[in-house]
């Protein structure tokens, strides 16, 4: 007799799904893993090198510098983000009355790819015709190359990035805060809790689940933002905003040294899933169980 649908197993249901993530999320890095032990310039076969890239890693002083920037624009990215999209999300998750619009207004970087935002924002951060030419102009300010500035770059590249990202972490804050149970608020409000007291007694401990999926997000998309700093900056002015991937994209396709450019990415990969397992340990996300009312 054949099994009804209730009745098959477990791994019949997850195989799509396995082979979907192995075919294009472990395949690539398997593949990445063993050309970061080639020498290899895109052309051509690789050819087996052994630990040469990774001896040459360890003796580069720019993926040290890299490393160091990235992980403070993960940083600066997280502590900019987090608490505006909690706040931004409980809001949304409301009833106000312009809520929907402003909401609807406020996802619209959502729709825009990473390098419309960045050359939109290259041009509004033009020295000489971009908005700090004006500011300049009606303070009488003498700088206005945000984007030249060794010591302004950055902080512009985390606003920028704040503002494109935000609505994404508010969306998951949002729809969280939708489910937690009115009856919380309630019996707090008539024990005589204000406001702010429901909001960090109630609200903040029913989303931490949502904070840690959120920063597991931002610390991986943190890895990844090479595009946004390629287009407004590409690393510069110096070195002053050249993050570990964009020094990858470099090795890889400007350098064409393929092999070392692979290295790059392993660790990248590395540092990422380990910072992940950081916040999901040091957090207790995998010891959580749910708190809501009836579960």
């Amino acid at each position: 007799m054949r099994a009804s649908a209730t009745e098959r197993p477990g791994f019949v249901w997850v195989a799509p799904a396995l082979l979907f993530f192995g075919l294009f999320g472990l395949g690539p890095v398997a593949v990445v893993a063993y050309l970061s032990f080639t020498s290899w310039s895109g052309i051509g076969s690789p050819e087996w090198t052994g630990l040469d890239n990774w001896s040459a890693l360890a003796g580069d002083a720019q993926v040290g510098g890299g490393l160091r920037i990235t992980l403070t624009l993960t940083a600066l990215c997280w502590v900019t983000q987090t608490p505006l999209a909690l706040a931004f999300g409980v809001w949304a998750a409301g009833h106000q009355r312009v809520r929907a619009v402003v909401s609807a207004v406020f996802f619209l970087p959502l729709l825009l790819s990473t390098a419309a935002i960045a050359l939109v924002w290259k041009a509004l951060l033009d020295p000489s015709f971009g908005v700090p030419a004006q500011v300049r102009d009606a303070f009488g300010l003498t700088h206005s190359n945000v984007l030249g500035s060794s010591s302004l770059a950055l902080y512009a590249i985390v606003f920028i990035l704040l503002w494109q990202f935000l609505p994404f972490h508010m969306l998951l804050y949002q729809a969280a805060a939708r489910q937690v149970p009115q009856s919380l608020y309630e019996a707090a409000e008539l024990d005589g809790a204000s406001g702010p007291q429901r909001f960090l007694r109630i609200t903040v401990p029913q989303l931490r689940h949502t904070v840690i999926a959120s920063s597991v997000l931002m610390v991986v998309g943190s890895m990844t933002y090479f595009e946004t700093v390629l287009l407004l900056t590409n690393g510069g002015p110096g070195n002053a905003t050249r993050i570990l991937p964009l020094h990858m994209y470099n090795q890889g396709f400007a350098a064409f040294q393929m092999g070392y450019a692979s290295a790059i990415a392993v660790l990248l990969v590395v540092l990422g899933a380990g910072l992940s397992l950081i916040v999901v340990r040091v957090t207790g996300y995998s010891r959580m169980t749910s708190q809501r009312e009836g579960m």
